[in-house]
């Protein structure tokens, strides 16, 4: 004979129950991964600068902030070993990423060395942070995607999205950095400044979908501080600035500070939907547990008080009449105590299996969001190796032709990926784009490069 269905109802909350466990466990993970990341992106800004001054400034911060990350390096190291351990569930990706992140840091004591040595380029070195930073984020939303709750996975959405904008400061900070401390800039990194600031925007554009009220409005409580305005007279600055202009070099470090100061915002944001996910759980594997003994006290009483006729299961899985609102009811020939427990097991299962289905629907969502994200990263990396682009004239050619399509940008990521020959003629003039290595509009024309992205970027 099988197993009662009550069982599978038992059983299914357990597993309910196991997946908030794990999401907890893993959202530790994911904060330690955050706070390297945290470090590392800070270094990498002040590598820059070290770099473009020729190792003349902030010698100092450097060797600070390098021996901060030593003690977040082992302990990573430690809890990733964890994943090895039976029970933990790391997908075969996962596993293969932790490979990747592991091997990016073991390379960080030679990319240091070559630094002290500035036998590496502000660029390059820029390059090779962010590779080690970029292996250690898509751990993050790997971490991220596995919520069986839906209020959880949109707090894992916008935690996911706020994660992608901080890299992108980050990776403007240490941009930015250089340009100042070396006094010029080449028109190359004035574009992939436009474009750093546009995915800022992207990905917080995303997190506002997502956030509580309370989330929002601290964000944009911190778009009106003075550090923020500082910030955007800079900006304007760089992306405005004509093919052989000279920047003022004392700038680098109201630079570094203000952006700096923006990420650090970003920073706490991160932290507080971090801290929402860990209670999130916890009071989730709360009312799971409780909704457990439930009903493990409700099939004790089943036990105890039997119906008097075997059939009376059936009643479980009677078809549902058309029209009929309840799908099971109590059979007529029971006593009072035996149809107040079946009533209460048929109240359990339906409330169950409708509580159930809303979850799935609002998980939609936030797993749309997610799959969009992935879809479009992954066609700026195929576009990027078929056509040896850089990342934001590989994003710049996907957005013209959804533009130049009339169609969603994930539409034409989808097609990339799909059909790469048919997306490759759809956008002919990418090479010719990426060759000119030029702005939209020419330094020294009516709109400068970047003065249109930076009036739409927040």
């Amino acid at each position: 004979m099988s197993a009662p269905a009550m069982q599978f109802t038992l059983h299914a909350k357990q597993r309910e129950i196991d997946a908030l466990r794990l999401l907890a466990d893993r959202i530790e993970l994911t904060d330690l991964l955050g706070r390297l990341v945290h470090v590392l992106q800070r270094e990498r800004g002040i590598t820059s600068i070290y770099l473009g001054s020729d190792g003349r400034r902030f010698v100092t911060e450097r060797g600070a902030v390098r021996d901060e990350s030593v003690p977040m390096l082992l302990a990573l190291r430690d809890r990733l070993d964890l994943e090895l351990a039976p029970g933990q569930s790391a997908t075969a990706r996962m596993l293969s990423t932790i490979a990747w992140v592991l091997l990016d840091l073991d390379s960080l004591d030679a990319l240091r060395a070559r630094i002290d040595r500035r036998a590496l380029s502000a660029t390059d070195s820029v390059t090779a942070f962010s590779k080690v930073i970029g292996g250690l984020m898509e751990l993050i939303f790997q971490l991220a995607d596995v919520s069986p709750d839906p209020g959880i996975s949109r707090t894992l959405v916008a935690l996911v999205h706020v994660v992608q904008a901080k890299e992108a400061a980050g990776q403007e900070r240490a941009v930015g950095a250089h340009m100042f401390a070396a006094g010029r800039f080449a028109v190359d990194q004035q574009q992939r400044l436009v474009h750093l600031i546009g995915a800022q925007s992207r990905g917080l554009d995303v997190f506002l979908q997502f956030a509580d009220a309370a989330q929002s409005t601290w964000w944009a409580a911190r778009s009106g501080t003075a550090q923020r305005a500082s910030l955007e007279t800079l900006r304007q600055r760089l992306c405005t600035a004509a093919s052989g202009d000279a920047l003022d070099t004392a700038l680098s470090e109201p630079w570094f500070e203000a952006t700096s100061a923006r990420i650090t915002d970003l920073w706490h944001l991160q932290i507080a939907l971090t801290l929402h996910v860990r209670q999130a759980c916890d009071t989730q594997i709360g009312i799971a547990e409780q909704a457990l003994r439930d009903s493990e006290r409700l099939i004790q009483q089943w036990r105890e008080n039997p119906p008097p006729h075997a059939h009376a299961l059936e009643h479980f899985f009677a078809g549902v009449p058309d029209g009929d609102t309840t799908a099971h009811p109590v059979p007529e020939h029971l006593s009072g105590a035996e149809r107040s427990t079946m009533a209460s097991l048929q109240s359990l299962l339906e409330a169950q299996g409708a509580r159930l289905a809303r979850m799935e629907v609002e998980l939609d969502a936030a797993r749309r969001a997610l799959h969009d994200r992935k879809l479009v990263e992954r066609a700026k990396i195929a576009l990027m190796a078929r056509h040896g682009l850089r990342e934001e004239a590989a994003f710049r050619m996907l957005q013209k032709t959804a533009m130049d399509q009339n169609r969603r940008l994930v539409d034409v990521a989808e097609a990339c990926l799909a059909l790469p020959d048919a997306a490759a003629e759809a956008v002919p003039s990418a090479r010719q784009q990426e060759r000119g290595a030029a702005p939209s509009s020419p330094p020294g024309t009516a709109r400068r490069p970047g003065q249109k992205s930076l009036r739409q970027s927040e």
